[in-house]
């Protein structure tokens, strides 16, 4: 079997997965997030944090149940780091130094997971466990329970409730990523991931030097590494480490991780909206993008020209033998459009053409189908750009499910889409005007220009893979990512739930020969035309001086 070929069936049956999945797994999220009823865990949590689960809240008070949550996120987990050197199953590692504890506080809080530290050389077990691995549970129930406010807004009408934060990122870890992540996490030690809480052991002796490895609760992160869209690994080698992904069907199983829940989120939104071909609509439009980037992934990795690519059967440098071309090329887009952010292979390493494909996949706004809840309500924004834009062709005032999309919804829409290109552009040219941040940079010219540009875009679209080559560890990486992450995070969200407390404010307007269809295959081509565009329009410039011209000098 050909390794084209072999990549084709991985797709399908990933393919497959993701479908038998999706209707089952969405159902009961639109269950989890409409049901009144309280389990008992759940209401010793609500008796411990002193919420009421009971009381609905309008926008202003669910972004402060956000912010709040997440602001002592970031402060325990920035503590952790800097008592690590006196904590119990430190593995001896010194406290972290602020500036990195800062930058890796944020990261893990903003759903991003950017390390930059060799994870086995200094993280101990309670850093990891008690603050990184919890932070991917409850980051991506804040996720979640933003994308269920957005779409509570366009289900109710006259109330400007968005239901309760804290039930809803309480429900979201208790009811879905628990659960899930129990049994996927059983799954890889089948597989060969380990779990334990060994000390660091020497393995052997390699050229002189003592090769050591420490183990750790690595199969129980991993599953919710990728089920949650975090992506920060174990190890430095992230999910290329064969203790964190040992063979190709454990590969493929944490593709999938990383895919179930954004695809899934469509039909819940769909039941919540009480139309399920409306969550058809945008979940075409999820599919659409991520199978032409995987299938122009593929293209390029394989049909790149050259002698030493034609004896390797594809463009092998970076990538696990193990793995290969075509499991690397699915792996990289669904990681990029997705705020997961794990790699399997370096994808510094990919063809020119390659990394401009996995670039574009974080400027898309990672919505295709994106992280963890912040692919859905990122879609949904883009949806109403587009009714917006079609309203405009036909002269008509745009409605999207039944909600007016007046002055007030499309100028919150359209701050949302400006934050995050404005935090990559502006931080990617101060970085490369200034004469320090270019000492970090390993390779000049294009190359080097996209590693800079790979790094912001991908702490400010909450992704957190890295072009690699880049040192990243300084003050002013370390500052300055940290703060794209929050911002790029938090500030998105704000506009998303003012957007949904006005359209929950609203009376539904009735259907009408005029209405745009929005369920219908035409309205999927133009909200995928929309994004394209708009992405284009945005970071044409910057692809032409990185990957694009990379790509056409090779």
């Amino acid at each position: 079997m050909g390794p084209v070929l072999a990549g084709v069936l991985q797709l399908l049956a990933l393919t497959a997965a993701l479908a038998l999945a999706h209707r089952p797994l969405g159902d009961h999220m639109a269950r989890v997030y409409s049901s009144d009823r309280h389990w008992r865990v759940e209401k010793w949590i609500y008796k411990a944090i002193g919420a009421d689960p009971g009381a609905q809240m309008r926008w202003p008070a669910y972004l402060r149940g956000v912010l709040a949550f997440s602001a002592a996120g970031v402060l325990f987990l920035y503590l952790l780091q800097r008592l690590q050197g006196v904590l119990p199953g430190s593995l001896g590692f010194s406290a972290i130094d602020p500036d990195q504890a800062f930058n890796t506080a944020a990261s893990f809080v903003s759903n991003t997971n950017w390390q930059s530290y060799y994870g086995e050389q200094a993280m101990g077990h309670v850093v990891q466990t008690a603050g990184l691995a919890v932070q991917n549970f409850v980051s991506a129930a804040v996720g979640m329970a933003v994308a269920v406010a957005l779409v509570r807004g366009f289900a109710r009408s006259r109330s400007g409730e968005l239901g309760n934060f804290w039930a809803d990122m309480v429900r979201g870890v208790t009811r879905i990523l628990l659960p899930i992540a129990a049994v996927a996490a059983i799954v890889l030690v089948g597989c060969g991931v380990i779990q334990n809480f060994s000390g660091i052991h020497e393995v052997g002796r390699f050229m002189g030097g003592a090769q050591q490895w420490n183990g750790g609760a690595v199969a129980s992160q991993e599953a919710i590494k990728e089920l949650g869209t975090n992506g920060g690994g174990y190890f430095n080698a992230n999910s290329a480490h064969p203790f964190e992904n040992p063979s190709p069907f454990s590969n493929l199983f944490e593709i999938f991780l990383i895919l179930v829940i954004p695809f899934s989120l469509t039909r819940t939104f769909g039941r919540m909206v009480g139309s399920p071909r409306q969550g058809y609509a945008i979940l075409g439009t999820m599919a659409t993008i991520w199978l032409g980037f995987t299938a122009l992934m593929m293209w390029t990795e394989f049909a790149h020209p050259g002698p030493a690519f034609d004896l390797a059967g594809g463009a092998m440098e970076g990538k696990e033998v193990r793995l290969g071309v075509s499991a690397s090329s699915i792996w990289a887009v669904a990681t990029t459009l997705t705020s997961t952010g794990a790699v399997n292979s370096s994808h510094s390493s990919f063809t020119g053409f390659g990394g401009g494909i996995q670039l574009l996949g974080m400027q898309l706004g990672e919505i295709a189908p994106g992280g963890v809840g912040s692919g859905l309500y990122g879609m949904l924004i883009m949806a109403v750009i587009a009714v917006f834009v079609a309203g405009l062709m036909v002269g008509r005032t745009p409605e999207y499910l039944g909600k007016k999309i007046g002055t007030r919804e499309i100028k919150l829409a359209a701050c949302y889409i400006l934050v995050t290109p404005a935090l990559v552009l502006v931080l990617t040219a101060a970085a490369m005007a200034l004469p320090t941040p270019g000492h970090s940079m390993t390779n000049s010219g294009a190359h080097g220009f996209s590693e800079i540009l790979y790094a912001y875009s991908s702490g400010a679209n909450n992704n957190g893979s890295a072009f690699a080559g880049l040192n990243a560890d300084t003050q002013w990486f370390n500052t300055t990512i940290g703060l794209a992450m929050l911002l790029g995070r938090f500030l998105p969200m704000v506009f998303v739930l003012a957007l949904a407390g006005s359209l929950a404010g609203q009376r539904p307007i009735p259907a009408t020969a005029g209405t745009l269809r929005t369920e219908k295959p035409l309205f999927t081509g133009l909200l995928v035309g929309t994004i394209l565009i708009i992405t284009g329009l945005t970071y044409f410039p910057a692809l032409a001086l990185g990957p694009l011209a990379e790509g056409l000098a090779a």
